[in-house]
Protein backbone atom coordinates (compact mmCIF):
# COMPACT_ATOMS: atom_id res chain seq x y z
CA UNK A 1 0.00 0.00 0.00
CA UNK A 2 1.26 3.34 -1.22
CA UNK A 3 1.58 6.49 1.56
CA UNK A 4 -1.01 7.91 -0.56
CA UNK A 5 -3.29 4.97 -0.04
CA UNK A 6 -2.77 4.97 3.36
CA UNK A 7 -3.27 8.39 3.79
CA UNK A 8 -6.59 7.57 1.92
CA UNK A 9 -7.68 5.35 4.66
CA UNK A 10 -6.91 6.92 7.70
CA UNK A 11 -8.83 10.22 6.24
CA UNK A 12 -11.85 7.41 5.73
CA UNK A 13 -11.67 6.29 8.86
CA UNK A 14 -11.46 9.79 10.70
CA UNK A 15 -14.80 11.18 8.30
CA UNK A 16 -16.68 7.45 9.38
CA UNK A 17 -15.97 8.49 12.64
CA UNK A 18 -16.79 11.96 12.51
CA UNK A 19 -20.09 10.91 10.99
CA UNK A 20 -20.41 8.27 13.80
CA UNK A 21 -19.95 11.34 16.49
CA UNK A 22 -22.72 13.65 14.64
CA UNK A 23 -25.29 10.71 14.61
CA UNK A 24 -24.54 9.87 18.54
CA UNK A 25 -25.04 13.84 19.49
CA UNK A 26 -28.10 13.88 17.27
CA UNK A 27 -29.48 10.87 18.87
CA UNK A 28 -28.44 12.43 22.16
CA UNK A 29 -30.57 15.68 21.23
CA UNK A 30 -33.21 13.56 20.54
CA UNK A 31 -33.46 11.66 23.13
CA UNK A 32 -33.37 15.03 25.53
CA UNK A 33 -36.17 16.88 23.72
CA UNK A 34 -38.07 13.43 24.18
CA UNK A 35 -37.84 14.03 28.12
CA UNK A 36 -38.44 17.51 27.88
CA UNK A 37 -42.46 19.54 27.97
CA UNK A 38 -43.65 19.79 24.41
CA UNK A 39 -46.99 22.07 25.09
CA UNK A 40 -47.94 23.68 28.67
CA UNK A 41 -51.63 24.93 29.45
CA UNK A 42 -51.93 27.57 32.42
CA UNK A 43 -55.08 27.98 34.27
CA UNK A 44 -55.65 30.97 36.23
CA UNK A 45 -58.06 29.67 38.95
CA UNK A 46 -54.90 27.08 39.88
CA UNK A 47 -52.04 27.80 41.48
CA UNK A 48 -48.85 27.46 39.43
CA UNK A 49 -47.98 27.46 36.01
CA UNK A 50 -47.83 24.03 34.51
CA UNK A 51 -51.19 22.81 35.04
CA UNK A 52 -51.64 20.60 31.70
CA UNK A 53 -48.43 19.61 30.36
CA UNK A 54 -47.91 17.56 26.87
CA UNK A 55 -44.81 15.11 26.73
CA UNK A 56 -44.46 12.84 23.75
CA UNK A 57 -45.73 9.89 25.64
CA UNK A 58 -48.69 11.53 27.13
CA UNK A 59 -50.08 14.10 29.37
CA UNK A 60 -49.25 15.35 33.10
CA UNK A 61 -51.91 16.84 34.93
CA UNK A 62 -51.79 18.51 38.15
CA UNK A 63 -54.39 17.12 41.09
CA UNK A 64 -56.89 20.38 41.02
CA UNK A 65 -57.23 19.76 37.10
CA UNK A 66 -58.07 16.18 37.92
CA UNK A 67 -60.59 16.20 40.09
CA UNK A 68 -61.81 19.66 38.34
CA UNK A 69 -61.63 19.01 35.00
CA UNK A 70 -63.89 16.80 32.34
CA UNK A 71 -61.10 13.87 31.84
CA UNK A 72 -62.02 14.37 27.68
CA UNK A 73 -59.27 17.63 28.46
CA UNK A 74 -56.40 15.58 28.82
CA UNK A 75 -56.76 11.76 29.11
CA UNK A 76 -54.95 9.57 26.07
CA UNK A 77 -55.77 5.54 25.36
CA UNK A 78 -54.48 3.26 27.13
CA UNK A 79 -52.33 1.87 24.59
CA UNK A 80 -50.68 5.43 23.74
CA UNK A 81 -47.69 5.88 26.45
CA UNK A 82 -46.78 2.40 26.17
CA UNK A 83 -46.83 2.71 21.89
CA UNK A 84 -44.80 5.73 22.22
CA UNK A 85 -42.44 4.31 24.39
CA UNK A 86 -42.08 1.46 22.24
CA UNK A 87 -41.02 3.80 19.27
CA UNK A 88 -38.53 6.07 21.23
CA UNK A 89 -36.60 2.30 22.04
CA UNK A 90 -36.59 0.95 18.86
CA UNK A 91 -35.98 4.93 17.47
CA UNK A 92 -32.73 4.44 19.97
CA UNK A 93 -31.55 1.04 18.95
CA UNK A 94 -31.68 1.62 14.85
CA UNK A 95 -29.08 4.76 15.61
CA UNK A 96 -27.33 2.73 17.59
CA UNK A 97 -27.15 -0.28 15.11
CA UNK A 98 -26.44 2.02 12.27
CA UNK A 99 -23.07 3.35 13.78
CA UNK A 100 -21.43 -0.21 12.40
CA UNK A 101 -23.88 -1.99 9.87
CA UNK A 102 -22.39 -2.17 6.56
CA UNK A 103 -24.86 -4.42 4.48
CA UNK A 104 -26.41 -2.59 1.55
CA UNK A 105 -29.43 -3.24 -0.27
CA UNK A 106 -29.99 -2.74 -4.11
CA UNK A 107 -32.58 -0.35 -4.78
CA UNK A 108 -32.74 -0.40 -8.64
CA UNK A 109 -29.50 0.89 -10.58
CA UNK A 110 -28.69 1.67 -6.80
CA UNK A 111 -27.40 0.59 -3.57
CA UNK A 112 -28.47 2.44 -0.30
CA UNK A 113 -27.32 0.69 3.00
CA UNK A 114 -29.48 0.31 5.53
CA UNK A 115 -28.10 1.84 8.24
CA UNK A 116 -28.71 5.41 5.99
CA UNK A 117 -32.48 3.98 5.46
CA UNK A 118 -32.57 3.73 9.33
CA UNK A 119 -31.15 7.10 10.07
CA UNK A 120 -33.91 8.21 7.74
CA UNK A 121 -36.46 6.95 8.56
CA UNK A 122 -35.79 7.73 12.64
CA UNK A 123 -35.59 11.66 11.32
CA UNK A 124 -38.35 11.15 9.65
CA UNK A 125 -40.37 9.13 11.31
CA UNK A 126 -39.68 11.90 14.79
CA UNK A 127 -40.48 14.92 12.20
CA UNK A 128 -43.86 13.04 11.86
CA UNK A 129 -44.29 12.64 15.66
CA UNK A 130 -43.90 16.12 16.28
CA UNK A 131 -46.16 16.87 13.40
CA UNK A 132 -48.78 14.94 15.33
CA UNK A 133 -48.46 16.01 18.40
CA UNK A 134 -49.76 19.44 17.43
CA UNK A 135 -52.06 18.19 15.10
CA UNK A 136 -53.93 15.96 17.53
CA UNK A 137 -53.02 18.52 20.04
CA UNK A 138 -55.17 21.23 18.23
CA UNK A 139 -58.03 19.15 16.76
CA UNK A 140 -58.31 17.95 20.79
CA UNK A 141 -58.49 21.40 22.24
CA UNK A 142 -60.80 22.82 19.44
CA UNK A 143 -63.07 19.65 20.66
CA UNK A 144 -63.33 21.09 24.05
CA UNK A 145 -63.56 24.78 22.97
CA UNK A 146 -60.12 25.64 23.87
CA UNK A 147 -57.25 27.59 21.66
CA UNK A 148 -54.28 25.00 21.72
CA UNK A 149 -52.17 28.37 21.68
CA UNK A 150 -52.93 31.24 22.62
CA UNK A 151 -55.59 32.36 25.56
CA UNK A 152 -59.14 31.13 25.53
CA UNK A 153 -62.06 30.53 28.39
CA UNK A 154 -63.01 27.25 28.64
CA UNK A 155 -66.13 25.77 30.49
CA UNK A 156 -66.05 22.46 32.45
CA UNK A 157 -69.17 20.59 31.95
CA UNK A 158 -68.87 18.69 34.80
CA UNK A 159 -69.27 21.78 37.18
CA UNK A 160 -70.50 24.14 34.55
CA UNK A 161 -67.12 26.70 35.89
CA UNK A 162 -65.43 29.04 33.59
CA UNK A 163 -61.65 28.93 33.79
CA UNK A 164 -59.40 31.13 31.96
CA UNK A 165 -56.40 29.36 30.08
CA UNK A 166 -53.18 29.98 28.11
CA UNK A 167 -51.70 27.56 26.03
CA UNK A 168 -48.39 28.19 24.22
CA UNK A 169 -45.58 25.10 22.74
CA UNK A 170 -42.53 25.23 24.42
CA UNK A 171 -38.81 24.79 23.66
CA UNK A 172 -38.93 20.96 23.85
CA UNK A 173 -40.97 20.85 20.82
CA UNK A 174 -38.75 23.22 19.11
CA UNK A 175 -36.12 20.66 20.09
CA UNK A 176 -37.48 17.88 18.89
CA UNK A 177 -38.16 19.64 15.46
CA UNK A 178 -34.37 20.35 15.16
CA UNK A 179 -33.29 16.82 16.18
CA UNK A 180 -35.85 14.94 13.42
CA UNK A 181 -33.88 17.33 10.77
CA UNK A 182 -30.86 16.86 11.93
CA UNK A 183 -31.15 12.92 11.43
CA UNK A 184 -32.57 12.95 8.66
CA UNK A 185 -29.89 15.81 7.30
CA UNK A 186 -27.35 13.32 8.08
CA UNK A 187 -29.16 10.25 7.01
CA UNK A 188 -28.98 12.27 3.48
CA UNK A 189 -25.16 13.02 3.72
CA UNK A 190 -24.12 9.59 5.35
CA UNK A 191 -22.50 8.80 2.00
CA UNK A 192 -20.64 11.67 2.10
CA UNK A 193 -18.66 10.09 5.19
CA UNK A 194 -18.54 6.93 3.74
CA UNK A 195 -16.92 7.41 -0.03
CA UNK A 196 -14.84 5.17 0.28
CA UNK A 197 -16.52 2.00 2.50
CA UNK A 198 -19.43 1.26 0.51
CA UNK A 199 -21.77 1.13 3.80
Amino acid sequence: MTQAETQQVARSGTLVWIFRILVIAAGAYMAYSWFQPWWIADMAVIKGDNDIVLHPWGVEVVRQVRVQADPALYEMPGFFAPFTWVYFSLAMLALVVSLFWKKTISLGRFKVSYATIMILLVGLSYLITVGLAYGIGNIRAEATGINFIGKSEYTDPMSHRKMKLVADLQIGYWHAVYAAAALFVLGLLRGLFNRTQKA
